[in-house]
């Protein structure tokens, strides 16, 4: 099984050319550089790599790298 915090911060490394070591969980997305076109390319890659499915409602929830990690892993806990 895929480590859910390892996952997702690799995902946010790739599209935000963020260092994925340094990715604390209190970190901003935007603070990492992330737009609208940024979140929404992270959130697909969430699902593919997840093999799940996030409703524009629960976008708006992932604020913080820890936000994102939390949700991922209710969704596929």
């Amino acid at each position: 099984m895929i480590d859910v915090a390892e996952g997702v911060r690799t995902v946010i490394a790739l599209h935000l050319g963020a260092v994925e070591t340094g990715m604390t969980e209190d970190a901003k997305l935007t603070e990492l550089g992330a737009d609208s076109i940024d979140l929404y390319e992270v959130v697909m890659s969430l699902e593919e790599k997840f093999d799940i499915s996030i409703n524009d409602r629960d976008v708006q929830r992932l604020v913080t790298v820890g936000d994102t990690i939390a949700f991922i892993k209710g969704k596929v806990g």
